[in-house]
């Protein structure tokens, strides 16, 4: 039973991304492509390179988060920084590139220079992974080539188009982790940062109160967004985990949100064998359009 995945952003909700690949493992589910977006492009890459899920929660559950957002050398001007949560990375990935991953993989990022979404599907994976996280103002975005990289998710936060180009033939399944609802209240994202000291000085400044009511909004605007390139790219599942109460960079138990991703998975199993079938192929082979069935290395970053 063969899938692509678009794994989606949304900060610390990531981590239940890890219980969806545990679902679709366990079930006999074969990923045959993945592409994600900010912390859905981390959990891919690592799983690209062939780490299981309960290896990659075992690492996360020993991890310090205070230590995970320290600043490096030579980084963009931001509120947190990439040095621990690269060093984590590194653990995972050392100097990997795309090429040597064990599944298909891209990630999406926004190029502010140009103003467009770009796809990275070449070089070191870590490097294309902090730049699809780069949260505009709270993250240092990425110098890559000739642009400027951000978070992919100022454009698109759940990459279907991508995944489907992958195998056109193949049913996407996208993992979205935001959620748009009249009267949905988004947790502040600054509030949730790790009670660090030196973070709890920074954001009672009044820059950082306003960056926070910036992100509170970014997020509501990319949330909508995230509904309205769904309705329009159609995947065939959308697996929904129930992650509303968890912040965008909040402190998490990270078994209990792998268990959400897992739950979720489970609920739409049904919807996922019948993805897989016979009968759904044909519909997609017939229905597909060319310029949809356009191959990857068409829309590699160039």
């Amino acid at each position: 039973m063969q899938i692509t995945l678009a794994l989606g952003g949304g900060g610390s909700k990531g981590c239940a991304h890890i219980g969806v690949l545990r679902c679709l493992q366990q079930h006999h589910f074969q990923i045959k492509a993945i592409a994600g977006t900010s912390v859905g492009a981390a959990i891919g890459a690592v799983f690209a390179a062939g780490y299981s899920p309960e290896e990659i929660l075992a690492r996360l559950e020993t991890i310090d988060l205070q230590r995970l957002f320290t600043h490096g050398k030579q980084e963009t001007p931001s509120l947190l920084g990439f040095y621990g949560l690269e060093k984590l990375l590194h653990e995972f990935l050392g100097e990997r590139t795309f090429e040597q991953l064990k599944i298909p993989f891209a990630v999406t990022a926004t190029d502010l220079k140009h103003s467009r979404e770009v796809i990275l599907n070449q070089g070191r994976v870590i490097d294309a992974v902090k730049a699809s996280m780069a949260i505009p103002g709270v993250f240092p975005s990425r110098p890559w080539n000739e642009y400027l990289l951000v978070d992919g998710g100022v454009m698109g936060n759940v990459p279907v188009s991508v995944a489907r180009q992958f195998h056109p033939n193949l049913p996407v399944i996208a993992v979205v982790l935001s959620s748009y609802e009249p009267g949905y209240e988004i947790i502040s994202p600054l509030e949730q940062i790790p009670t660090h000291p030196i973070f709890q000085q920074v954001i009672r400044l009044r820059v950082a109160q306003a960056l926070n009511i910036f992100l509170t909004s970014m997020e509501l605007s990319t949330n909508l967004l995230t509904e309205l390139r769904l309705k329009i790219e159609k995947p065939e599942v959308i697996i929904r985990p129930n992650v509303k109460h968890i912040g965008l960079l909040a402190q998490v138990n990270f078994s209990a949100c792998a268990q959400l991703g897992y739950e979720a998975t489970k609920e739409m199993l049904p919807k996922l064998h019948r993805a897989v079938s016979l009968r759904s192929r044909i519909w997609r082979m017939m229905t597909r359009s060319l310029k949809e069935c356009e191959p990857i290395h068409k829309i590699a970053t160039s």
